[in-house]
C-alpha cells in the first residue's frame, strides 16, 4: 500500500492527536514503519508505555485500511495529506498542523486569503447581525469565510458568507460525516456545495468535548486573521484568539456593550491589543488589502492577476519590516524566485523595499 495509506490509519487510529503521529512517523522514519511496528518497537522506539502499546496494537488488528479506504470512498470523503498541492498553505505553516485533512465539498485554493469569525454560541441579535454583515462583505471582497459550524456566531459567519455567493469553510469537532449541530444539517449542505467541510477527526468520530479546542487552532489556522464578535470570558471563541497569536497571525475583535457578559471576550482582547472592528474596512486594512478589496465590489481583481508565488510572498507582508531571510524562510521558495516576486509586486505597487533588504507592503505606507 501506498504511505498515504498508512498516514490515514494513524488518523484512525490516533484521532486528533497530530502531536503524536508525527512523532511516531519521525521516530520510525515512515507512517509505514510505524504501523507495521511491533509491540517491543512501540515501547522501545515510538516511546509508548507498555499498557498503551498493546492497546495500540490491539486495536490497530481491528483497523482494516481496506475498509477504511472504502469507506471515504462511498462517503464521497477525500482526504488530503500535508504535503499534497491542495493542503492548505497556511495551515501547513502552522506549529502543529494535522498530518491531513478529511474533506467534504471543494477546498479554496492552497493560497486563499481567508480570515476566521468565532464568537459566542448564544448571542444577542446585534451579535448575529454583525457576524452575518462581516462575513458577507468579506466573501464580496473575494476573502474566504472560515468558521466552526456551531450554533450561534459561527452558523451566522457561513449563512453571511454563503449569501454574498462566497465560499466558506466549516472546520468540525467530529468526522465530517457527523451533523452536529443537528439543526444544521442544511447549513452544511449549502457549506460542502459553495465551499468546504473538513476535519482532521476521522469520520464517524462524534463531537466529543475534547475535540473542539483541539480543531481551534485549525480554524485559526486556516487564517491569516481571527475576528472575535462576542464572547463570554469562558467563551471558546478566545480559545481560537490564543491560538490565533501563537501562530503569529492577526486578533481582531468588535467591541460590544460594556454591560454585557457576551462583550467581556473582544473587549478584553481589545484592550490586550486586538485591533477594534467598526467595519470591514478594519479586517481587510488589518491584512493588508485595502487598497486591493473594496467592500461591494464582489471581487479582487488585483490579487486575482498575481501569480500563484507573487501571491504567497504577498500574504506575507505586512506594514511591519519583514527582512528578505523571512520571506524566505516562511514562503520556502527559493531566493532567486522570492526576489523575481518582490520585483514584480514593487512594479504593480503593492510592496516597497526598504534599506537592508527589508519588505513592506506599499498599500498600508
Amino acid at each position: 500500500m501506498q504511505e498515504k495509506v498508512y498516514w490515514l490509519g494513524w488518523q484512525v487510529l490516533l484521532s486528533g492527536m497530530a502531536k503524536r503521529i508525527w512523532s511516531l512517523v519521525e521516530r520510525f522514519g515512515s507512517a509505514r514503519a510505524a504501523w507495521l511496528a511491533s509491540e517491543r518497537d512501540l515501547v522501545e522506539i515510538g516511546g509508548f508505555s507498555r499498557e498503551a502499546a498493546v492497546s495500540i496494537s490491539q486495536r490497530r488488528a481491528r483497523v482494516d485500511l481496506g475498509e477504511e479506504l472504502k469507506r471515504l470512498e462511498n462517503g464521497k470523503i477525500d482526504y488530503v495529506l500535508y504535503d499534497e498541492p491542495a493542503y492548505p498553505e497556511m495551515l501547513r505553516g502552522i506549529f502543529d498542523p494535522p498530518p491531513g485533512l478529511f474533506v467534504k465539498g471543494t477546498l479554496p485554493p492552497a493560497d486563499a486569503l481567508a480570515v476566521a469569525i468565532v464568537g459566542s454560541r448564544r448571542p444577542t441579535p446585534y451579535g448575529l447581525a454583525v457576524a452575518e454583515k462581516m462575513a458577507g462583505e468579506l466573501a464580496r471582497a473575494g476573502v474566504v469565510v472560515v468558521s466552526g459550524m456551531a450554533r450561534g456566531i459561527d452558523s451566522s459567519a457561513h449563512v453571511g458568507a454563503l449569501s454574498a455567493g462566497g465560499p466558506t469553510v466549516a472546520v468540525l469537532g467530529c468526522g465530517v460525516d457527523v451533523v452536529y449541530p443537528r439543526e444544521n444539517q442544511r447549513l452544511m449542505e449549502k457549506i460542502m456545495a459553495g465551499g468546504a467541510v473538513l476535519s482532521e477527526f476521522a469520520p464517524g468520530s462524534p463531537p466529543e468535548a475534547w475535540h473542539f479546542p483541539v480543531r481551534n487552532r485549525i480554524i485559526s489556522g486556516l487564517c491569516k486573521a481571527t475576528l472575535v464578535v462576542e464572547a463570554g470570558e469562558r467563551s471558546g471563541a478566545l480559545i481560537t484568539a490564543d491560538c490565533a497569536l501563537e501562530q503569529g497571525r492577526d486578533v481582531l475583535a468588535v467591541p460590544g456593550n460594556i454591560g454585557s457578559p457576551l462583550s467581556k471576550g473582544p473587549n478584553r482582547l481589545i484592550k490586550q491589543g486586538a485591533r477594534l472592528v467598526e467595519g470591514v474596512e478594519d479586517i481587510l486594512e488589518e491584512i493588508g488589502v485595502s487598497s486591493l478589496f473594496k467592500a461591494g465590489a464582489g471581487k479582487a481583481p488585483l490579487l486575482h492577476q498575481l501569480t500563484k508565488e507573487e501571491k504567497t510572498v504577498f500574504q506575507l507582508l505586512s506594514h511591519e519590516p519583514a527582512h528578505l531571510d523571512e520571506l524566505v524562510a516562511r514562503s520556502r521558495l527559493p531566493v532567486q524566485e522570492i526576489l523575481a516576486c518582490l520585483m514584480f509586486l514593487e512594479i504593480k505597487g503593492l510592496a516597497r523595499q526598504l534599506p537592508g533588504k527589508f519588505y513592506v507592503l506599499r498599500t498600508l505606507l
